[in-house]
């Protein structure tokens, strides 16, 4: 993606995946809205492109797992949102790796909410995909994790591929 350091995204992904307590290893996927579509469709059971999807290994927020970014849904809500490109991958990993971590927005009573507010204000980012949805906006977040406690292990390392 144009302006967008794959340097910058690996310390960024390793600093969230240390703020938002993910344990493990964490590898992070960025394609197009094709392969996006094609994952939400085989484990979600839904024929459109999202934004971004994480997956646990083994089901357990302990173990780490794999994060997946449209790079076509982050180009667009850049734009829609009028920040950087990089901004806007660095929103989509940090809700990820809440997620990995055992948060999940939609039963939670707003505890993802709020962390991902304070993580994102910490880490100088624009709003944050919860705060998007909550504000009614036009983009809507859509991510998906297996289950599993909150993890309190120290992260291993994070990587993009």
């Amino acid at each position: 993606m144009e302006g967008v350091s794959r340097p910058a995204l690996e310390r960024f992904a390793r600093r969230a995946q240390k703020l938002a307590r993910t344990a493990g290893e964490v590898d992070i996927m960025i394609a197009g809205d094709p392969r996006l579509r094609e994952l939400n469709r085989r484990f979600r059971r839904k024929n459109k492109a999202t934004d971004v999807l994480s997956f646990s290994r083994d089901g357990s927020a302990d173990t780490g797992g794999d994060i997946a970014i449209s790079a076509d849904y982050a180009r667009r809500s850049a734009r829609l949102y009028g920040h950087s490109q990089g901004d806007e991958l660095k929103i989509l990993i940090l809700h990820g790796m809440l997620h990995l971590a055992g948060h999940d927005h939609e039963s939670d009573q707003g505890e993802m909410a709020r962390l991902e507010t304070r993580l994102r204000q910490l880490l100088k980012l624009p709003c944050s995909l919860t705060e998007r949805a909550a504000s009614a906006r036009p983009h809507r977040a859509t991510s998906t994790r297996a289950g599993g406690a909150r993890s309190t292990r120290a992260p291993k390392r994070s990587r993009l591929r």
